[in-house]
């Protein structure tokens, strides 16, 4: 291992670890009383979808402990399409908004844990196959559980295999969830503690998929290795290092399908 391989691997350890004597040095812009920032990102489509909070009929299996002894990663399967009942099930579980609050500074609690409840990770859907939805790329609008449509996405399939490190599977789910993160969400409050805990925080929600799709006999399958560049432009989103309050990339995807029942 050279030299600058050991320097890097120190750095992010050290993001790993816990607080410091020294951390009282630091002043977040929550103690300056700055504005925080939003609790999710507005978009400007207006091609909204709204989805249901009853999912009395979605669920299949509600036995906690077979949820969790077959709970396991999932990389083929059928070609059968999932309900928009099921997708909006899936997304109340992974970011789903119970209550927002807070007086002066709001927070929502959601579906989820959160450093803070400042929840600072967006999701993304590249739907392939759901009824009711045409194919292309939505946003998730947590607070209001809507889907906002933003349009058709040429050679999908290809393009996610591409941005996804030629990991074919990706593309071959009913519906693909991207998250990315907006780290001032958490700077604001925790400054340079965020980053651990936003990385946790995508922990969280990519368990409750698991869980999730576990008890409507769909699977899924975590993906953590990607090309940066490619995934943020797949996004729109922009792909330079930036410490503006804004910034936005990817961090986490996995795609969901129907699989054969044993």
């Amino acid at each position: 291992m050279d030299d600058l391989s050991k320097i890097k691997i120190m750095e992010h350890r050290e993001m790993m670890k816990s607080y410091k004597t020294t951390d009282g040095d630091e002043i977040s812009d929550d103690k300056k009383e700055m504005e925080q920032p939003s609790m999710d990102k507005s978009m400007v489509n207006q091609k909204m979808i709204s989805l249901t909070k009853d999912f009395e009929n979605t669920v299949i299996n509600r036995d906690i402990l077979a949820i969790m002894n077959n709970r396991t990663s999932k990389r083929q399967y059928t070609e059968d399409k999932l309900s928009l009942n099921e997708l909006a099930y899936l997304l109340w579980m992974t970011q789903g908004v119970k209550t927002v609050i807070g007086k002066k500074n709001h927070a929502t609690l959601r579906t989820v844990p959160s450093a803070g409840a400042r929840h600072g990770l967006e999701t993304y859907l590249f739907v392939n196959r759901i009824e009711g939805l045409d194919e292309g790329l939505y946003h998730y609008q947590p607070i209001e559980h809507k889907l906002e449509y933003l349009g058709f996405v040429e050679n999908m399939p290809d393009q996610l295999t591409a941005a996804f490190s030629g990991q074919t599977f990706i593309a071959t789910g009913a519906v693909t969830f991207v998250w990315t993160a907006i780290p001032y969400r958490s700077e604001w409050r925790y400054t340079n503690k965020a980053h651990k805990y936003l990385l946790l925080d995508a922990g969280h929600v990519c368990e409750n998929l698991y869980l999730a799709c576990e008890s409507i006999h769909c699977g899924t399958c975590a993906i953590g290795a990607y090309n940066q560049e490619l995934a943020d432009e797949l996004l729109g989103l922009d792909t330079n290092p930036s410490a503006d309050k804004n910034a936005e990339f990817v961090i986490y995807a996995a795609p969901v399908g129907k699989v054969l029942q044993k």
